[in-house]
């Protein structure tokens, strides 16, 4: 391990900080490790005490779908402060792990998620991503009451095709959440990367025909925006 990350881990930790703190009450194993992203999280920490961005923005967290739009997220969501903190593989039982350091430390004022399309390729049933789902966000709005959320339903790929049928029950199970739920939206990805026959474009992902490429970013962003931009403008 790097002496610099030992030395920031020990700031960290004398000021008050902690990595990730699994929440007591979680009622599921935290599976697989969250400490496999322990030096992700803390370069994030130590960006932003060099840089740290302003309380009241827009965190947008989620694996790598989120993580990979980094680098145009800001243009594509024009007009609204976003704190981009994508870490790709990640779960939803990261984000819970974490989510003192990556959610609650910014202060924010909505929160952007994406989780669901790694659990469900590890094996986690719609029920179990739906229960994650729900622990993080009610464990979001215990701490901050008026956040609005915008849950992006775990997107359509040809290399997890053969889930689609699972993924798409959790991401039911999670819009009647949102449609049920004062301050919750759920967007859903999906029509805008199906073709006319119903499966995923082709020439909307990368080789490995998980990841989306430039022109499936286009699309993605184009059906995130919209929503996102329409609630969140009037906030800034």
């Amino acid at each position: 391990m790097p002496l610099g990350y030992i030395i920031y881990s020990m700031f960290l930790f004398a000021s008050g900080w902690v990595l990730g703190s699994e929440t007591a009450d979680y009622p599921h194993a935290m599976q697989p490790d969250p400490d496999r992203f322990a030096k992700a999280i803390a370069n994030f920490q130590a960006a932003d005490i060099t840089n740290p961005p302003p309380a009241g923005g827009i965190v947008c967290i989620g694996s790598s779908s989120m993580r990979m739009w980094h680098p145009r997220m800001q243009d594509d969501l024009v007009g609204l402060t976003v704190v981009p903190r994508g870490f790709g593989g990640s779960h939803y039982t990261d984000v819970i792990h974490y989510v003192e350091a990556l959610v609650f430390s910014y202060e924010p004022r909505a929160l952007l998620l994406y989780e669901g399309d790694n659990d469900a390729a590890f094996g986690k049933s719609p029920d179990r991503i739906f229960k994650d789902f729900k622990f993080l966000v009610e464990r979001c709005r215990e701490q901050l009451p008026e956040l609005r959320c915008y849950i992006i339903g775990a997107k359509p790929s040809i290399a997890r095709w053969n889930i689609a049928e699972d993924m798409q029950a959790a991401n039911r199970l999670i819009e009647a959440y949102c449609d049920a739920k004062e301050g919750f939206t759920y967007i859903n990805v999906w029509p805008v990367l199906l073709g006319a026959n119903g499966e995923p474009r082709r020439e909307l992902f990368m080789a490995d025909q998980l990841h989306l490429n430039t022109a499936g970013y286009d699309a993605w962003a184009g059906a995130i925006a919209t929503v996102l931009i329409q609630g969140e403008q009037r906030f800034e």
